[in-house]
């Protein structure tokens, strides 16, 4: 039986969406000359939409964002605008990641080696744009990111989380079952996503999450954990795992039934 570990990105491998992707949208308009930004508030609410342009194309329809900006006469036109937005928001967004700004949560790097000696099949699936999620990966894991077998972005699949296409093509061309993923989550989406491919689901919630309805999920925790750091508190489990201040490979094979 094949084992395989699929990471979401955001939320899960760093704290990105408030102090990554927040940033950059507003520096982005900033430098636009677009007189509009999110506040921490408003863009909560905006991440029940998956992926940075779809949230941007949503203000289309906000007749607060209306009024402050000079939009163009067709939406078609809109959604170019949104393209060109979303290429110099990609681009600030890295920049951050690249410059250390946004420590990686707790447990992430020390999981991911734990697995691989273990002989895990290691992924990452994500909404967000794969230079993104490709800069975030290599600053949270390092020399272990060469080691990923898998790295799915949001343009990649025709339906965006909470639809399952992401982990459907993940299993697809890993060639394995769904019952052989473990994916690690933060948000209800991501959950969602997981639960109708087939796969069983951690959530470790991330600050924008905590609250949301993780029902489906194996196992929640506040964060995987590190010896010596931040520890890991359960906040639900219905699984077989008995998980202390660490989650442990142990922890995610009993999940998964291996």
């Amino acid at each position: 039986m094949s084992k395989v570990l699929l990471y979401d990105c955001d939320g899960v491998l760093g704290d990105t969406e408030q102090y990554g992707h927040l940033v950059a949208f507003n520096q982005m308009w900033e430098e636009f000359g677009v007189p509009w930004s999110w506040s921490v508030e408003q863009y909560g609410r905006k991440l029940a939409i998956g992926g940075g342009k779809e949230r941007m194309a949503s203000l289309w329809d906000d007749a607060d964002f209306r009024e402050a900006v000079d939009l163009p006469a067709t939406r078609e036109e809109y959604i170019e605008t949104v393209a060109r937005w979303h290429k110099r928001k990609s681009a600030l967004y890295q920049e951050l990641i690249m410059s250390g700004q946004i420590p990686p949560r707790p447990g992430v790097k020390r999981l991911a080696r734990e697995a691989l000696e273990a002989d895990w099949t290691l992924g990452v699936c994500s909404t967000s744009a794969k230079a993104s999620v490709e800069a975030v990966l290599k600053h949270v894991m390092g020399e272990l990111a060469e080691r990923f077998s898998l790295l799915l972005a949001g343009d990649m699949v025709q339906h965006k989380k909470p639809a399952p296409d992401i982990y459907n093509t993940a299993a697809e061309q890993l060639g394995v079952s769904p019952s052989e993923c473990l994916v690690i989550e933060d948000s209800r989406n991501g959950l969602v996503a997981a639960d109708a491919a087939g796969m069983k689901c951690l959530v470790t919630v991330s600050g924008y999450t905590r609250n949301e309805d993780f029902s489906e999920a194996a196992l929640v925790v506040t964060c995987l954990g590190d010896p010596g750091g931040e520890q890991a508190e359960v906040l639900a489990n219905r699984s077989a795992a008995q998980p202390g201040g660490t989650i442990t490979v142990g922890d995610l094979e009993r999940i998964l039934g291996a």
